[in-house]
């Protein structure tokens, strides 16, 4: 599963030819969340509230990013890295 971002301790990756609805993965220690690209709702698992509010900020700043990510992901195409939070 590629990595698209690091930052303060969060993996953000996406899979190649993953199932709908369009997501993303977040790891934040041993917690694990899918994040509904279109509304920024976690959709399976969780992160405590703090990596939740960090990776939730990061999105809105990437959705369009993350938008044609996951269709790069779902063409098998190479994905290319987004800027992490600062």
């Amino acid at each position: 599963m590629p990595e698209i971002c690091r930052f303060y301790g969060i993996i953000i990756q996406m899979f190649y030819n993953d199932h709908l609805p369009p997501h993303f993965h977040a790891t934040y220690g041993e917690y694990r969340a899918k994040i509904f690209i279109d509304n920024l709702t976690v959709i399976d698992g969780e992160l405590p509230r703090k990596g939740l509010n960090l990776v939730l900020d990061w999105a809105e700043l990437h959705i369009d990013e993350l938008k044609e990510l996951w269709e790069l992901a779902r063409n098998e195409k190479e994905l290319f890295k987004i800027e992490p939070l600062k």
